[in-house]
């Protein structure tokens, strides 16, 4: 785990960053402080990606007219800890929530206790509310995180929850691979991955994914996190636990009211 640095220290500020990406980050105190957070519950692999998939997705954004305008601070706390639920210290990680889902309810557990008041609307307090009833702003930080790995569906969300995924499947995909094509440059890739080295992102991703196949394997069964643990983990199977398997055990047509 990386050591803690003071927050301001976090924010982009590479010299390869061009002016124009940074004037719209919004460097507010609770962006500051996910940061911080984040970066407390991160690889430094895993933060230099949630780093770039951020930058990623603020320059995509303006491109797709339907993402034009969105909320950019929702979008900063959304691309900033989606992966909380590959925390090497284990405090955001469950024994029995797939990752996403643990980096969704870290993520509005975090803003529960440092979001501002009347941050995200309600009667009393900042609005957000773990584990329950979410405002709007703290809705989109959740489903952005929880959904960024469901391409055939998260694409189709509000602007902030798209663009989060944009971001994040352009860090996998780069510029030629990102749709629709010409939407990031490789000048804009490079500028941002000389701001933060991929330092050996896909070897950690197999490692984790692989890893969420020994631990929790009940988690991985229905998602393509499985698709890792058919592939390089002994012993691992969905055999029995697929959702068609579980639909053609039904027997209800037969039963007799």
């Amino acid at each position: 785990m990386p050591p803690t640095a003071p927050s301001g220290d976090l924010f982009p500020s590479h010299p390869s960053l061009p002016a124009s990406l940074l004037s719209t980050l919004p460097r507010t105190p609770l962006v500051l402080s996910a940061l911080a957070y984040t970066h407390a519950h991160s690889s430094p692999t895993a933060f230099n990606h949630i780093m770039r998939s951020w930058l990623f997705a603020a320059t995509i954004a303006p491109k797709i007219p339907s993402l034009r305008g969105l909320d950019g601070e929702v979008l900063a706390l959304a691309t900033v800890m989606h992966d909380l639920g590959w925390d090497p210290t284990g405090a955001c990680v469950s024994a029995d929530k797939r990752f996403e889902v643990d980096g969704a309810e870290a993520a509005v557990a975090f803003l529960r206790d440092n979001a501002p008041p009347g941050w995200d609307g309600g009667d009393g307090g900042n609005g957000v509310v773990s584990g329950a009833y979410k405002g709007s702003k703290s809705q989109r930080v959740w489903d952005a995180i929880a959904l960024h790995t469901i391409g055939s569906v998260v694409f189709h969300k509000e602007p902030p929850v798209a663009a989060t995924a944009y971001g994040i499947w352009a860090d996998f995909q780069g510029p030629d691979r990102t749709v629709p094509a010409g939407i990031l440059t490789w000048d804009e890739y490079n500028a941002i991955v000389k701001a933060y080295p991929r330092l050996g992102l896909m070897g950690e991703l197999k490692e984790v994914m692989c890893g969420l196949c020994k631990t929790k394997p009940a988690t991985t069964y229905d998602n393509t996190v499985g698709e890792w643990g058919e592939m390089f983990v002994e012993g691992y199977s969905r055999d029995g636990h697929r959702t068609a398997e579980m639909l053609l055990s039904c027997d209800l047509d037969e039963r007799v009211v």
